[in-house]
């Protein structure tokens, strides 16, 4: 499965980046995001929103020609898919498409982006072996595993639509990022160690990709061993790198529950890479 834009990922030498300080922090208890100013004339936002399920960091380095309303048209845009898709398609909200769905009320062709939703999460069962199994959750189809990074990305379109390009989506350990950060080079992104917050981080430079994670929220018990029905135990979290959030959030959920055997989905020529899988 691939987005119309490959990932442009580089990882530079640590010791070249010491002197540089990084654009966006993942992973880390002190996590932040720098402010920088825009060059070139640019218009440079960062804009945070809350929903009742997860909380979202828009920055947006936009060109000088689509003016403070049109960027704030966007980001209105943008938000309002993040908002819209937490109401339509929770699975806690009884009322939901999901729920609805569960249900029997409607079928997945009811409206194009739920059908969109049920096509990957059986795309993403195929490609992890089962380990990814939206309809092994207790109660019917949930497709939690991968609906935070298919928000981000819905948003994401919106912003691409409206003529940002250049732009960083965070939510919790996961983020997209495209094009330039407000500095004008490639966004700068610094990946703590889930468990070990005292080692250096493993750093990124970003014009294209995405980062999942699965496990770094402290709760036991929220990934299901699809297999077993039991809480997943293997690893204390997994963090996935590629082209698309949907797809990294879904490989980490299913990583984390599949354990080292997991890993052997990203060899050959995956556009996905597992950067941690650390074993409990």
């Amino acid at each position: 499965m691939r987005i119309d834009e490959q990932p442009r990922t580089r990882w530079p030498d640590l010791s070249a980046f010491r002197n540089r300080r990084p654009d966006l922090r993942l992973g880390s208890r002190r996590q932040r995001i720098d402010p920088a100013a825009a060059t070139d004339g640019r218009i440079a936002v960062q804009h945070t929103v809350r929903t009742a399920t997860a909380e979202y960091t828009l920055l947006l380095n936009a060109p000088a020609w689509l003016g403070r309303r049109g960027v704030g048209e966007a980001l209105r845009d943008s938000v309002a898919e993040l908002r819209a898709i937490d109401l339509t398609y929770g699975p806690n909200r009884p009322d939901s498409l999901v729920s609805r769905l569960r249900r029997g009320e409607i079928s997945p062709d009811s409206y194009p982006p739920l059908a969109d939703l049920v096509d990957r999460c059986t795309a993403m069962r195929a490609a992890t072996d089962g380990w990814f199994d939206a309809w092994a959750v207790p109660g019917g189809f949930d497709p939690g595993g991968l609906l935070g990074g298919w928000a981000v990305e819905r948003a994401a379109e919106r912003l691409r639509a409206a003529g940002v390009h250049d732009y960083a989506v965070l939510s919790g350990a996961d983020l997209v990022v495209r094009g330039h950060a407000p500095h004008g080079g490639p966004w700068r992104v610094a990946v703590h160690h889930p468990t070990a917050p005292e080692r250096a981080p493993l750093v990124l430079e970003m014009t294209a990709g995405a980062v999942g994670t699965s496990g770094v929220t402290g709760r036991q018990g929220h990934v299901v061993d699809p297999h077993t029905g039991e809480p997943a135990d293997h690893l204390v979290a997994a963090t996935v790198v590629g082209p698309d959030l949907t797809i990294a959030d879904a490989y980490a959920t299913a990583l984390y529950a599949a354990g080292p055997t997991g890993l052997s989905w990203f060899r050959g020529d995956s556009d996905y890479r597992a950067l941690f899988a650390h074993r409990r």
